[in-house]
This record gives C-alpha cells, structure tokens and sequence, in this order.
C-alpha cells in the first residue's frame, strides 16, 4: 500500500477521476437497468445516502491496490487486470450492501438487484480504463512520431519475438532513440509471419541479404541491425550475422540483457561476445540482498576483475566503497567511472600496496568493511616464472596481510580470487594462489572452531575461475593488436586448450559465492570453482577473431606458433584428483574440498619463507613451497 507521505498532486487528481468515474459507473448502471422511468428517480434518494459512503469505502480499495500511483503512459496488462480487481471488489461491496444492509432493514427488498450490480461491474472497468488506455495511446503514438522523424536510421532487428518486443518498448518510452525498426528476423520459425508491436517479422536470420536489397529496391535502405540476445545464441550463428553485415556495410549493435540490471541501450558488438557459451543465469535479487547497504572494500580495484567487482557492488547497492590499488593510473581509472556513474555510494579511493601490512591494517581498521574482495595479484605465468620473490610477495604475504587485517576489523566476509592454475599447480602464479587458499582455508576453519555463540563468524573463502575475456594481459586483446597491424597472431601451442568467460559473468558468480558462504546454511565449503563451461582450443580462438575481422587466416593473417612458455601447461583443470567436489545447488558454481594443513603447521611455512625472501633464497623458497604443496609439478628454474 502507497504512503500517504509519498503522494503528490498529480495521485489525488487521478484519485479524484477514479471517484468521478466510480460514481458515474454507479448512476449509469442505474440508469441502464431502470430506463430512466419511474424506478429510477424512487432510488434516487437512498442511491444519493448512499453514494458518500461507497465513495470513500472506493478510495480506500483503490490506495490498497495501488490504483492511484500507476504512471498513466506506461499502463499495461498487470495494470489492466488491477483495474478488473479494483471493480472486483467494489462489485462485492455493493453486493453485501444490497442483500444485508440494504433489503432486510430498509425497504424490504433489494434495492440494487443481480442485473444493475452486474452491469456496474462492465461499466466501473470500462469507465476506469476509458481514459488511461485514451493517454497511453496518445502518449505512445506521440513517442512512436518523434522516433520516426529525429533522423531515426531504418533497423533491422535480429532474434526472437521476446526480445525484440523489450527492445520495441525500449523505442517506444524514449530509452532508446535514433532508430526506427521496420522489421524482425528471428531463428524460430513460430515467429515468422507475425507482428511484433505492429513491427513485422520479415523471415529467418538467413534472410538478412535478402530483406536488405528488397529494402534498398524500395529507397529504404537499412543502415543498422540490433542483435538481441537471442541472436548470440550458438544456433542463431552470430558470427555468420557479423560477417555478413560487414560485408554489406550495416551497423551492427547489440542489446544487453536487460536481466543484468543494464539499462536497454545500444552498444557495439564486439568479438567476445561471439566466442562464449551462453551465460549462467544470475539471481541478481540474491546479490543486491547482499550487498545493499554494505561497506565493501576491494583490493586491486583499478584493475580488469577488481575494477569491474567495484562497478558491481555500487550496481547492487552498496553504502559505502573503499577502493585499494597501488597504481595512480588504474585508480583514477575507476574512480572517474565510478563518478560517471552518478552512483549514491561513497566512494573512498587509497593508493595503497598490499605487502605493506601495516597499512593495509590501518585502512581496514578505519574503514570497517562488512566484505573484503582481494583481487590484487601478480597473475602474469612467464613474469611470475622469472620473479618468484615478488609472487611470493605479492600473492603470499599480501594475501595474508589482507585476510589478518579483515578478520581484525571485524569483517563478515573475505572473498579470495583465485584461478585455476592452483589446481596441481605447475607454474609459481598457481603455487602462491594456491598457498594464500591453504591460508584462508585454515583461518576460515579456525574462526569456525573458535565461534562461541552470538554473531556467525566471519568467512574467508576463495573463488577459482579460467581465463576472462578483454582482462588485462587476456589473450584477445592481444590478437586483436596483432590483427590490428596486420599480423602475425602468435600463438604457443595447435594444441593449447582455455577455459574462457566474461570478466561480468565471473565477478557476478564471485558474489554468488559469497552469498552462499555467508547464507543461513553456514557449510564448511571455503573453496568455490566456478563453471567454465567448454574449453576453447587457442588457435581456433585466432582463427575465428580473425574470419570476424573480415579476413582469412593464413592468407590474410599468418598464425604463428611460438613454443610453451615456462610454468605453462596445455589444458587447463577445474578440480584436483585428490580434491573431492561437492554440489552446493547454485547455478554456475561447485565447491572444491583440498587439503588444508592446520594454521599452526602453515604459520611455520610462512616464517621459513620470510627468511628466505630476504635471502632471496630461491633454493629455499622452492623447497618450503614444494613441501607446502607436494603435488606442485613446475621444473622451471
């Protein structure tokens, strides 16, 4: 029920025509039923002691069902079906009045009678939607005239009629502008024939060729297809739709999917969107439910994950956002599209290094966070393979230096990412991402063990993924360079397989995880691998980025292989032969179950590797890790 506080003028006009409109449905019904003879004007006087009463009995029903505060322009079916209610119930009220109140005590008879109280219900709908539908068409057909002539470009519209009718909406309310749609081409084969908001829908996506040139025969070239996202579906071919718009020189746009919480806009399509699996399903209502309100802060938040969690949590709600990096570049990056934003949060931004304990441990103690995101890392295989101190370093001690400083400013939750590679790790990135899980994990058990009652103890979980697309140092950008100027596109391996998926998708599913570890079903799960869906094979990623671009690989663009790197391995895995898995019933997510040595044994791996650090003992370093974890696999030197 609306809040009287919450009302303004324009409520109590539409109050006052609903009131209008009740009272004439009344007196017509009347009417109607009587003929206007002498029945009519004997019921007049009890109709008119009657009417004040009803009236505001009317006004109550329509706040509770919300009548008065539906916006008239964008009135639809719920709202129509609000209105059948509304009448619904006032019918019934009349109808108690008439057989208790009415007919025993005061005429002896019924004064209403079936016939007028089922003609008032026809008439009580139609004089209350009469005048909002008359609105919405105007303002709809107002909209639609604007669109068609503020040099709207001819559009065609690529996928199914579900998600061409949102995008129809989108042109119609004003939220999306500068196009006109003159037709649809959808992969089912149901939709063919049909209109879709008065917008025909002209054939299959294999007809685009076709639909265009009859277009342009007629002196209505199309300048601009908008592929919904239907059409990056894999049976819809989006590459094949890509190519040939090239190919004829159209536009190409796409819409996001409005169940990301994105605004309907247009943007371009760009090649990783065509190279993934369809998306998990998110429950957003679940991560905003965690978030709204929070104090989050996210550790290399100028970074591609890090930066990309920030745009999420202030997305979701969060109060306030403390934003950590130790680049002054990447962090007035983020800050400045985060102010571009227009965001209520409070956002605080700190240059700052996680292997400086003592003030990572000051910032969380002014800051009090209620969730931690470390995404600060040193993540780059080869570099890693030459520099192992600083993985150590950086990955290890910061990661450990972020976990003590969370749980001493009284976090609810520390999320880790982590990757893949500390699956059998064979490189130092996966050893060290590996080491600072085994940290977590045994602090996480421990707060567990230690929890007395009161509030839940704090979580600090880890979250493992593959590759993401468009990351910094990702492998499509790269070629994407490489094609840029005109080759070669390097590759290391024929048979180099990865896992991929987008940088949203996998923050989005970081979260998730973050709800279940902190949800009412407190388990003991602190590792959680994300669903990577099908491993790509690198040089058909190279050859399809490359066919996108509109040339031919190995004519256009040469492939070259380059050989292995060191602490590379050819196919990725997503769990350990000795770590056994569990369901954990959220979509896209499975929880992993490693060792994990006690903290008191961790605490004396952690005070070897200081002093070999600042030996920069590298014999040293290798065997405490090795024995930390046995299944390490790496020989690089």
């Amino acid at each position: 029920m609306t809040r009287f506080s919450h009302l303004t003028l324009r409520n109590f006009l539409i109050a006052l025509h609903d009131l209008l409109a009740t009272a004439a449905a009344l007196f017509a019904a009347f009417y109607l039923r009587f003929e206007g003879g002498d029945g009519f004007f004997d019921r007049l006087p009890l109709l008119f002691q009657i009417l004040p009463y009803f009236l505001a009995f009317s006004v109550v029903v329509f706040f509770i069902f919300n009548l008065t505060t539906t916006k008239w322009r964008f009135i639809s079916l719920p709202d129509a079906l609000n209105i059948i209610r509304v009448a619904t119930v006032l019918t019934v009220a009349l109808l108690v009045l008439d057989y208790i109140f009415v007919a025993p005590n005061v005429r002896g008879a019924f004064f209403l009678g079936k016939v007028t109280i089922v003609l008032y219900w026809f008439l009580e709908i139609s004089f209350l939607s009469a005048l909002r539908m008359a609105y919405r068409y105007f303002r709809y057909t107002r909209v639609r005239r604007h669109a068609r002539t503020d040099d709207a470009a001819p559009t065609l519209l690529i996928g199914r009629a579900a998600d061409a009718e949102v995008l129809l909406r989108g042109i119609e309310s004003g939220a999306i502008k500068r196009i006109w749609p003159v037709g649809v081409l959808s992969p089912s084969s149901s939709d063919r024939g049909q209109f879709i908001r008065t917008v025909p829908v002209l054939g299959g996506i294999d007809d685009v060729e076709d639909v265009i040139a009859d277009f342009a025969k007629r002196n209505k070239p199309i300048a601009r297809l908008v592929m919904t996202p239907s059409a990056f579906e894999p049976e819809a071919r989006p590459e094949s739709i890509l190519m040939r718009a090239r190919k004829l020189g159209v536009i190409v746009n796409r819409m996001p999917s409005l169940e990301s919480g994105d605004t309907p806009r247009l943007t371009a399509v760009a090649v990783e969107d065509l190279l993934l699996r369809p998306s998990e399903k998110i429950d957003y209502a679940r991560l905003e439910a965690l978030i709204r309100g929070k104090a989050v802060l996210v550790t290399g938040g100028g970074g591609s994950i890090g930066s990309e969690i920030c745009e999420r949590v202030v997305a979701f709600g969060a109060a306030r956002l403390l934003i950590v990096e130790n680049s002054e570049p990447a962090l007035y990056a983020i800050t400045e599209a985060l102010a571009a934003r227009g965001t209520a949060a409070a956002i605080e931004a700190r240059i700052a290094d996680i292997r400086d304990r003592e003030r990572i441990m000051r910032l969380m103690a002014e800051f009090k966070p209620d969730i931690v995101f470390h995404a600060a890392a040193l993540k780059h295989v080869p570099i890693l393979e030459r520099d192992w101190s600083e993985g150590v370093k950086t990955n290890i001690f910061g990661s450990i230096n972020v976990a003590d400083a969370a749980v001493a400013a009284g976090a609810e939750a520390m999320v880790m990412i982590s990757t893949d590679k500390a699956i059998e790790p064979v490189s130092m990135l996966g050893l060290t991402k590996r080491f600072a899980e085994m940290y977590c994990q045994a602090l996480d058990h421990d707060l567990a063990a230690g929890a007395r009652g009161g509030r839940p103890p704090m979580r600090l979980i880890s979250v493992r993924f593959g590759n993401v697309l468009a990351s910094n140092g990702s492998v499509v950008p790269k070629f994407k360079a490489q094609i840029e100027a005109g080759g070669p596109v390097t590759v290391t391996h024929p048979e180099m397989v990865r896992y991929f998926m987008t940088i949203r998708e996998a923050c989005d599913l970081v979260i998730t995880a973050a709800t279940h570890a902190l949800g009412t079903q407190r388990g003991d799960v602190s590792v959680y691998v994300l669903n990577m869906g099908q491993p790509v094979k690198i040089v058909d990623l190279a050859e399809r980025m490359i066919r996108l671009s509109g040339l031919q690989p190995g004519y256009d663009i040469e492939i070259v292989f380059t050989g292995m790197r060191p602490g590379e391995r050819l196919h990725e895995i997503l769990f350990a032969s000795e770590e056994p898995t569990r369901e954990i019933g959220v979509a896209g997510i499975m929880a992993a179950q490693p060792n994990e040595p006690p903290m008191q044994t961790l605490r004396k791996w952690i005070a070897a590797l200081e002093q070999a650090i600042a030996r920069d003992d590298r014999a040293t370093i290798r065997t405490i890790l090795k024995d930390a974890v046995p299944e390490f696999g790496s020989t690089a030197a």
